[in-house]
């Protein structure tokens, strides 16, 4: 366990996670999935803990859109 008790591996993960979407090498819709988070808004909450501001543009849109065509939702 981490000092804050959180798993080292999740933290691990989640750091390598909001380092590519802050990079734009990962969509929202990736890092969502990625996480496990069932709904945006715990991707929202994830970002907003970790003071991201969100940039949504029509871009990140149609790269969602593109991500869940690919996994078929």
């Amino acid at each position: 366990m981490a000092g804050s008790g959180r798993d080292i591996s999740r933290a691990t993960l989640e750091a390598l996670a909001l380092e590519a979407y802050l990079q734009r090498r990962l969509t929202g819709g990736e890092v969502r999935k990625l996480l496990g988070f069932e709904t945006p808004m715990q991707l929202d909450a994830f970002l907003k803990e970790h003071a991201v501001e969100l940039d949504y543009s029509l871009e990140d849109l149609g790269r969602d859109r593109e991500t869940h065509r690919r996994l078929g939702l």
